[in-house]
């Protein structure tokens, strides 16, 4: 079950008001663009919005109502009617769509669907609630703004499924700032708002580094402090691996019963979810990015990923599209690609010179003498994890001066940034925390570094072992 938001009527407020008046007397919903026709049979977005642009109708929001509305609502969803122009927290109505979509020309708004209507009273949202979104149809997949509207009714049946989830969501959407940022990734200001500006100017960026310096972990608190929130739906993460292809990233046929059909990939499906939202960030992360056969996963994309390449005038057919059916492809400017390269995976070749050239890249480095991790490492205030430490900083002075390995191949700060509970204090396992740490993770580590020099590997993982006592 979907919950949705909705405008009725178009002109003056009393033309509105007397169109929805029909609409809740004979039972129905609608949305205009009536002159883009019959969408019963359209597969696509991007037909959609084809032939509302072949009316002077196209656009993103248009597209995404038009779609939503003849695809995505189903019997059983949840509508709500909002106010007129300036009533911004003003809810009309509230009903159970009744029907399958149906194109009705003789009606104003044509696009249309039966709905059983369980309230008909205005009702105010709170002064503590955001304003209503100001689009014809929106999709509410908050569970907290779904509560609040359910609760302007006293709906108590509903409640304890918007409750699950609530509880199933493991992020909610909040406001996060470069202060969080700083906080929670141990780099320093001037480092982040280099950062940013490379991402800004350049679209996209590649943070590299060496295992545990906290890449990913940045790279999704990087989008989230850019958009001041920590707004999930706006992020898409994908893995990159040698099998990885075009077909699986972009579009492609796949095995579809008895025979084949044509799927669209994640980015091609976040790209067009950007296109229809113009006015927000998306961000979309590839981890591993150079495990994967660069040329072949993005095909024709390689010249769209520049920054100066995005936008519809740079817009060109996709191998698999259907000139005929879908509209030429193009990367959206507000759409951001942040990549995570290991740099101390010998298995795997430098990223395609043709691709590099379209990225910038970023180097994260252990951050044991950040202000951030120095912070931490108070707040956990055990002495064998101070030692610890003081062991992993030496050992990765002798790593950056080994020919055979360097810097990218230093020990990360985050293999050691989980000994605080959610409230911030000391975990009471610390001890045998970091003692697996060491015997689990550090130590193969150092034997697949120094697979042909044991003496080595012995005597730092003595030093490692002493320090834990």
């Amino acid at each position: 079950m979907n919950y949705w938001l909705m405008a009725l009527g178009h002109g003056s407020e009393k033309q509105k008001h007397e169109m929805r008046e029909d609409h809740f007397n004979q039972n129905l919903i609608g949305i205009g663009w009536s002159e883009v026709g019959d969408l019963s049979n359209v597969k696509s977005r991007a037909r959609v919005n084809r032939l509302a642009e072949k009316e002077g109708s196209g656009g993103g929001n248009t597209t995404l109502a038009l779609w939503q509305f003849s695809h995505e609502m189903a019997i059983g969803d949840i509508v709500y009617i909002k106010g007129g122009k300036g009533a911004t927290r003003t809810v009309l109505a509230r009903g159970i769509v009744d029907s399958d979509y149906v194109y009705d020309p003789e009606r104003d708004y044509a696009h249309t669907r039966s709905v059983r209507w369980t309230h008909q009273e205005g009702k105010t949202l709170g002064s503590n609630a955001k304003n209503l979104p100001q689009k014809t149809l929106t999709k509410y997949d908050d569970p907290k703004r779904i509560r609040e509207l359910e609760a302007l009714y006293g709906i108590e049946d509903t409640l304890p499924e918007v409750d699950e989830l609530l509880m199933d969501e493991p992020e909610v959407a909040g406001s996060y700032t470069k202060k969080d940022f700083l906080k929670e990734v141990f780099i320093s200001e001037p480092e982040y708002k280099e950062l940013t500006s490379l991402l800004e100017r350049k679209k996209n960026v590649i943070l590299q580094g060496a295992p545990g310096v906290g890449k990913t972990f940045a790279a999704k608190r990087l989008a989230y402090a850019i958009m001041g929130e920590k707004a999930d739906d706006q992020i898409k993460m994908v893995q990159f691996h040698q099998s990885y292809s075009y077909e699986d990233f972009v579009m492609g046929y796949r095995p579809d019963g008895d025979g084949f059909s044509l799927k669209e990939g994640p980015f091609y499906q976040f790209c067009q979810k950007a296109r229809e939202d113009k006015e927000s960030d998306y961000f979309f992360i590839i981890d591993e990015i150079n495990r994967g056969n660069m040329s072949k996963i993005f095909g024709e994309l390689l010249m769209l990923v520049e920054d100066d390449k995005r936008g519809r005038e740079y817009a060109m057919p996709l191998m698999y599209s259907n000139n005929d059916e879908e509209e030429d492809f193009y990367i959206p400017k507000n759409l951001y690609i942040i990549g995570m390269m290991n740099t101390a995976d010998r298995s795997l070749a430098m990223i395609d010179y043709a691709l590099r050239r379209r990225f910038a890249f970023f180097d994260m480095t252990p951050a044991f003498e950040k202000a951030g991790f120095i912070t931490y490492q108070q707040e956990v205030g055990n002495s064998k994890f101070n030692q610890l430490i003081a062991v992993v900083k030496a050992l990765n002075e002798v790593i950056r001066g080994d020919d055979s390995l360097g810097s990218g191949f230093e020990i990360g700060h985050s293999y050691f940034c989980t000994l605080l509970d959610e409230d911030g204090k000391p975990k009471s396992t610390i001890h045998p925390d970091i003692k697996g740490i060491v015997t689990h993770e550090l130590i193969p580590l150092l034997k697949e570094y120094w697979f042909d020099d044991s003496t080595k590997v012995e005597k730092w993982s003595l030093e490692l072992q002493s320090a834990i006592g």
